[in-house]
């Protein structure tokens, strides 16, 4: 069901979509704003078919706590990239955006309308603009990397990438292990500056033509969202989804470092006291949104106010 508010942004959109026949419709904004009940509903008023730009939604068996679309959403509207990939399976941004790409084609040749949806940005960005160049990645490097992150912490591999990339390493997350080391590869490769790559590339020549609608929410509204979202996850299961996870070798899945999926792996593991779980998912939920938001800050973005 589609809240009134809902309906209201969903009607703004559908006009934007309308003034823009052929350009690619993307919903944007932070976790937790409603972009996908907005994307379902498009979808139905459309003639539309959702690409999902998340990158824990794409991988089976993390459900719960990557909200993935409800069966009800499934059935309104048909969703790619959600579910298709073992959750061992190596994704990035290059790979998803070919994906994302055959996708496009597949639908369009149906006669249909391509939505894309999520909060993975730089995903996203791939698909629109295209990634800098940079060389394919070395299966060695990055298993050295891992090591060193195992044996001496994430931080200690963000502080290599401090020390020979600056700016990239002021971008990344201590704990974002994949890209982290990426920046550090490249380095490690060519000599080259994945920042200074990326500015050359400069992100300004569009593949595809796009409107970037986000929808809006005022951070107390969301941050309410957010713990109203956490709290039913964890009723409906995520502990024990987790547990399973664990038990079929799903350690060391990436999507096991996200946000969310982090603080529940440490309350199993016991490193985090089961009481304070819900608070500690409320407040990493809260930090990852305001990093989404500063990221689309620099993005052409049409703002909706639910």
């Amino acid at each position: 069901m589609t809240s009134s508010n809902d309906a209201s942004v969903v009607d703004r959109a559908l006009r934007i979509a309308r003034d823009s026949p052929g350009e690619l419709l993307a919903i944007v904004g932070p976790t937790a704003s409603g972009k996908t009940s907005v994307a379902v509903a498009l979808a139905e008023a459309l003639g539309g078919e959702i690409i999902s730009a998340d990158s824990v939604q794409i991988y089976r068996a993390f459900d719960i706590g990557s909200g993935k679309p409800t069966a009800t959403e499934l059935a309104r509207g048909r969703h790619h990239l959600v579910g298709a990939l073992d959750p061992l399976d190596h994704v990035d941004a290059a790979s998803w955006a070919q994906r994302a790409e055959a996708a496009i084609a597949e639908i369009r040749a149906r006669g249909r309308v391509p939505i894309v949806c999520g909060g993975t940005f730089l995903w996203v960005k791939a698909l629109l603009f295209g990634l800098a160049e940079a060389p394919a990645g070395n299966p060695a490097t990055r298993e050295r990397h891992r090591a060193l992150a195992a044996t001496e912490g994430r931080p200690a591999l963000h502080a290599l990438l401090r020390e020979v990339d600056g700016p990239a390493a002021a971008r990344l997350h201590p704990n974002d292990l994949v890209r982290v080391s990426r920046a550090l590869e490249v380095h490690e490769l060519t000599g080259k500056k994945m920042s200074a790559l990326q500015n050359e590339h400069g992100f300004v020549r569009a593949r595809h033509p796009a409107r970037l609608v986000g929808i809006a929410c005022e951070p107390a509204v969301l941050t309410g969202r957010i713990t109203v979202r956490v709290r039913d996850w964890l009723a409906r299961g995520w502990v024990e989804e987790v547990k399973a996870l664990l038990a079929a070798g799903y350690g060391d899945a990436r999507a096991m470092s996200s946000v969310g999926y982090a603080q529940v792996r440490a309350a199993v593991s016991g490193e985090l006291a089961v009481e304070d779980l819900e608070t500690a998912i409320v407040r990493a939920t809260r930090v990852f949104a305001r990093r989404q938001r500063t990221w689309l800050n620099h993005a052409q973005v049409t703002w909706l106010q639910p």
